[in-house]
This record gives C-alpha cells, sequence and structure tokens, in this order.
C-alpha cells in the first residue's frame, strides 16, 4: 500500500469561491456543495483561503460573539440578527474567508493528512498544485476511512 493511499481514496473535486464573490452567493455555493467550507481563490486562480461554516457565522453575528464565555445574556432572537445583518450577504468573501493557508500538495502522505488535521481545526484541506486547488479532502471523510481501515485489524 503506498503512503497516500487513503488520501487519494477520499479526495474530492470542489467548485471555488472567488474572494470578491458576495458572501450571499458563496454560502449558497458551499451549501449546494454538500461540503462544509470551499477553497478561495485570487484572479489568478491561485488559493487565498477557506470559506465555510465557520467563517459564515463570523460573517453573520458581530465580534463579541467570539470573545463571550457565555452568550446566555445576548437577545435570542435570530430574526432580529439576520435582518441588521442582511447587508453581509453582498460583502466579498474574501473580507470572511479563513486566511491561514492550511492546504496539502497532492503528494501529501497519509499521515502528513492525520497530522494537519490534528494540529489544526479546519474541516477541509485543499490540495493544490503551486497554490492552484486540484481538490479537497474533508476531515468527516478522513476520518471515516481512516476509522474504517483501523476497525478492520480490531
Amino acid at each position: 500500500m503506498s503512503p497516500n493511499d487513503l488520501t487519494q481514496a477520499v479526495r474530492r473535486e470542489a467548485p471555488v469561491l472567488r474572494a470578491d464573490e458576495p458572501l450571499g452567493d458563496a454560502t449558497r455555493r458551499v451549501l449546494e456543495s454538500g461540503l462544509p467550507a470551499l477553497p478561495v481563490v485570487d484572479d489568478r486562480e491561485r488559493l487565498v483561503g477557506v470559506f465555510g461554516e465557520r467563517e459564515f457565522f463570523g460573517a453573520l453575528f458581530p465580534k463579541y460573539m467570539e470573545q463571550l464565555g457565555y452568550a446566555g445574556f445576548v437577545r435570542r432572537a435570530l430574526d432580529e440578527v439576520l435582518e441588521k445583518r442582511s447587508n453581509c450577504a453582498v460583502e466579498p468573501v474574501g473580507d470572511w474567508m479563513f486566511t491561514e493557508h492550511v492546504d496539502v500538495p497532492a503528494d501529501a502522505s497519509d499521515t502528513q493528512i492525520a497530522e494537519t488535521f490534528l494540529h489544526h481545526r479546519v474541516l477541509i484541506l485543499p490540495v493544490t498544485d503551486d497554490r492552484r486547488v486540484l481538490g479537497v479532502i474533508t476531515r468527516s471523510d478522513f476520518f471515516a476511512a481512516l476509522a474504517g481501515r483501523f476497525l478492520e485489524r480490531t
């Protein structure tokens, strides 16, 4: 078995978002993709970030929510938040994307993928070649494949 058999089996094709794409359109595309996040590219098709569930929450909810240890005193009416932040739908996804470059090369080993998921709190890993997106590996797909292989041996 080669050192990246698992990685090759779980790598998926994925649409990419453009950094200047409106947040509303990007959110719709994430939902349609069935993935928890999508890679974001610049005008040269190079990876510049990731936008997904966590980044959407960050765009929708006020910044102070990240700092709260307890949110029991915050108003519970979600409709008020949605109304107040409806204008964020036209903001560029580049303003909200996760910009830490957590991607892996196409020849990354299974162990490298596992280590990257272990050390970074990401839901997807873009697979790149010279910062061009070739696909993604989701944490949940990698977990399922790795756990399956583990359970076969027990």
